[in-house]
């Protein structure tokens, strides 16, 4: 599954229309009677109160379908038009002629209609938007602004379900200007919109579902369009490092975490855990040698290497013990609960030196040490995973994280061709991208993993399934997911403010078997 934007869904509208002979109508039909069929799905009541609110436009067009389905149904909703029928234009002029011409009954929104549409509302189990769809640009205008504060009082009371976008977000950067609908759900058309998961989008959007209207998904190829794909179940599935029931613990391979300082014991704690309980073969926790004792008594799954420290951090004595038993490892992973230290990014400098071809995974601080000399990572043989959060990114970049957060696909689709990494920058929705200009969504997670550690966990797992083989992209798409999942399933056992990095660990476990079951 791909996430588009306005753009790209008019290029493949266009081509099913002029190209495969496919009306426009005839996609507006089929899309609204898509959406009925949610409708009815979600429905709890046989014969629910519907208020159906249709703008001038095509997505307003869908808006007519949906009425007069219902009504076939024998449901009888109310639709408001919020323009004059003359305004109304192309293939939504055609579904509003044949409303028309069923005799069906319509209320034109104005001034001496305005209470009939409040007293309506107020009544109403479902209210369905058709207002704007995905043309939307800049802030909204009247009648809408008001319809929308209006239909927002009733957010997580009623069943608010949105045609394709929730009118007043963008389909391309998820911002909303002044306005936009709460949706309870969102019904979209062939693709979920970019605006789903970015800026204020998913504050919006509710759960969405993408359906068929007859437009295929491999027009993408034909026209040569390259969309960031959305994580699914099924990708995850494949990206996970095969298990082959003949293998031992050299098979999947040894994992080497490096952190840890006296005020953050546990982060490469989380980090270790996570990876050996994602399948790693062996796993190495090298950690400074003051905090050694506590780390093995708490991780007793680990190999260990304390290295020379000063004051709870490394020193460069480490880099030289850690140097000759590099090669041992088949992915490495530097950063949780390190610190900044003295000398810090002379001592990341001198370590990466030392690497020849690893995977190596880079979070936290190390980031933080690195910040000045990505130049050196460039020139790195193997294969490098970046993990910053946004303000992380931030400080990389010099910029405000509330920069970071306006481009995030833009931002990390570049960052990663300029130097040549894989970038996984977490937030809300994780945005993960290739050198080579890939781009992957994760659409799942929750606060749930609004927590110290949380990232940590991530880390752990990704360097585990290096190690186990998988490339870089399939590491993180596959760890990606199921942290996320962990974390949105364990919310709902453990609450919302309850879920620590231990039970995301136990939940990525429990995702594992779900999406692959032993048999």
């Amino acid at each position: 599954m791909f996430a588009a934007g306005q753009k790209e869904m008019q290029l493949m509208d266009r081509y099913t229309m002029e190209k495969l002979g496919l009306p426009g109508v005839v996609l507006m039909e089929n899309a609204g009677a898509k959406v009925v069929d949610e409708i009815v799905k979600s429905s709890s009541r046989d014969k629910p109160k519907i208020i159906v609110l249709a703008g001038k436009g095509n997505n307003g067009g869908d808006g007519f379908v949906i009425a007069r389905r219902l009504f076939d149904l024998g449901l009888n909703p109310v639709l408001f038009l919020l323009s004059v029928p003359e305004q109304v234009k192309g293939d939504a002029k055609v579904h509003l002629d044949v409303y028309i011409n069923r005799g069906l009954p319509f209320v034109v929104l104005g001034e001496d209609t305005w209470e009939i549409l409040v007293a309506e509302l107020n009544q109403a189990d479902i209210i369905v938007d058709a207002m704007l769809g995905t043309g939307i640009s800049g802030a909204i205008r009247a009648p809408f602004d008001e319809v929308i504060l209006l239909i927002n009082k009733f957010a997580g009371k009623k069943l608010i379900v949105s045609v394709d976008i929730p009118s007043g977000v963008s389909s391309d950067t998820g911002k909303v200007e002044s306005h936009a609908v709460k949706a309870t759900m969102t019904v979209t058309f062939v693709f979920p919109k970019k605006g789903f998961f970015l800026n204020q989008g998913p504050q919006y959007v509710g759960d969405w579902k993408a359906v068929d209207i007859s437009v295929p998904t491999s027009i993408t190829s034909k026209l040569g369009l390259k969309l960031p794909g959305v994580l699914t179940t099924e990708l995850a599935k494949a990206a996970v490092p095969a298990r082959p029931k003949h293998g031992h613990k050299g098979t999947f391979g040894h994992a080497l975490i490096i952190g840890g300082s006296m005020p953050y014991v546990g982060a490469p704690i989380f980090s270790a855990k996570a990876a050996i309980k994602s399948g790693a073969g062996l796993v190495t926790l090298a950690v400074p040698k003051s905090i050694y004792p506590i780390a093995a008594a708490q991780n007793p799954e680990s190999l260990f290497l304390p290295l020379a420290d000063e004051n709870g951090h490394f020193t460069g004595g480490a880099v030289d013990e850690l140097g000759p038993k590099l090669q041992q490892f088949d992915s490495v992973a530097i950063g949780p609960g390190m610190g900044r230290f003295f000398n810090g990014e002379e001592w990341m400098k001198s370590f990466l030196a030392e690497l020849e071809e690893q995977s190596l995974v880079i979070d936290a601080d190390a980031l933080y040490l690195l910040r000045n000399h990505l130049d050196v990572i460039k020139e790195y043989k193997g294969k490098v995973i970046f993990t910053p959060h946004p303000g992380e990114m931030a400080r990389i970049l010099n910029k405000t994280v509330k920069e970071v957060e306006e481009e995030r696909i833009e931002i990390a689709k570049s960052f990663a061709e300029r130097y040549n990494v894989y970038l996984l920058l977490k937030g809300h929705r994780t945005i993960m991208s290739t050198p080579d200009g890939e781009v992957y969504i994760n659409p799942h997670g929750n606060d749930a993993l609004g927590k110290g550690g949380s990232g940590d966990v991530l880390t752990g797992v990704i360097a585990s399934f290096l190690a186990q083989g998988a490339t870089p992209i399939h590491s993180m798409i596959a760890a990606s997911y199921l942290h996320a999942r962990a974390g949105e399933e364990k919310a709902k056992v453990l609450s919302h403010y309850g879920v620590t990095p231990l039970d995301i660990i136990d939940g990525v476990r429990e995702q594992l078997n779900l999406i692959l079951p032993s048999v």
